[in-house]
């Protein structure tokens, strides 16, 4: 992202969220804040409609992190981390009683969804903290003091970070035992039918003029033996075929499906 501004990203993928209220009314994520907090009016959500496998796929990761928010809650979590926060808006809409968010963002992105806060009459909770955080110059590590297992929720943000600046993060999420995480990768285009990969491709290059390129892929064998050598255990990742089982009724999408997955592991010792 370039100095000084929000991410754009932040605010494409804020636009998917809230398109996807207006054009399957919240089907798969209901998130009745999501178009208030973005500001823009119907008719510009709805030209983002031809644009379906991303949208959906942006609801059905949030779907599912909050689903295994909840069931961490259930657990005992009390902490949620929101890393890469953009214009989530979990921490305003909060159902659990006792439950604290970190929002981590950097502080360009975060000024700028602070202002669209005030804007749309969005008020900030007590059980709310922001931390300003440029995953890869500072140690989050520094920065973040939970006081018990946490839940951390890392939508939209790895296919942007270096190696380097992922495996640092990770370390961050593994430091305690009974953390867990969910976030989502891509797999590289290279391994996609012509098709998909040249939609793919004029993706990542409209996301690399805007300053944020894809910078990290990741093959399921691969991520799922990084995390094991990490202490993560209970590793449940759903690629293509198991979104769209899981959260479309489409039974039908061979397993081997290559695409962007989405994916929780705890670190061992609950």
């Amino acid at each position: 992202m370039k100095s000084g501004e929000p991410s754009r990203t932040a605010m494409s993928a804020a636009r998917y969220r809230a398109a996807h209220q207006v054009v399957e009314n919240g089907k798969i994520f209901n998130d009745h804040l999501a178009v208030r907090i973005l500001g823009l009016p119907e008719e510009q959500l709805l030209a983002d409609a031809p644009r379906r496998a991303m949208r959906v796929f942006i609801a059905a990761r949030h779907r599912f992190a909050e689903d295994a928010l909840a069931a961490a809650v259930a657990r005992g979590v009390r902490h949620l981390v929101v890393l890469g926060a953009g214009l989530d808006t979990f921490a305003y809409r909060n159902p659990h009683p006792g439950l604290r968010v970190t929002e981590v963002d950097h502080p360009d992105t975060q000024a700028w969804k602070r202002a669209r806060l005030g804007e749309s009459g969005i008020e900030a909770p007590s059980s709310l903290t922001y931390l300003g955080v440029d995953f890869e110059r500072e140690a989050l590590a520094d920065r973040l003091e939970p006081d018990g297992p946490a839940f951390f929720m890392w939508l939209g943000v790895v296919p942007y970070l270096t190696i380097e600046g992922f495996s640092t993060t990770l370390r961050v999420v593994a430091s305690r035992p009974g953390n867990e995480v969910v976030f989502d990768y891509a797999q590289a285009p290279s391994l996609m039918e012509a098709s998909r990969r040249e939609a793919l491709e004029a993706r990542a290059a409209r996301v690399a003029e805007l300053g944020e390129p894809w910078l990290t892929y990741f093959e399921p064998d691969e991520i799922a033996a990084q995390l094991a050598g990490s202490g993560f255990t209970e590793i449940e990742d759903l690629g293509p075929s198991q979104l769209a089982a899981t959260f479309f009724d489409r039974p039908d999408v061979p397993v081997d499906t290559p695409g962007g997955h989405v994916l929780r592991a705890v670190i061992s010792g609950r």
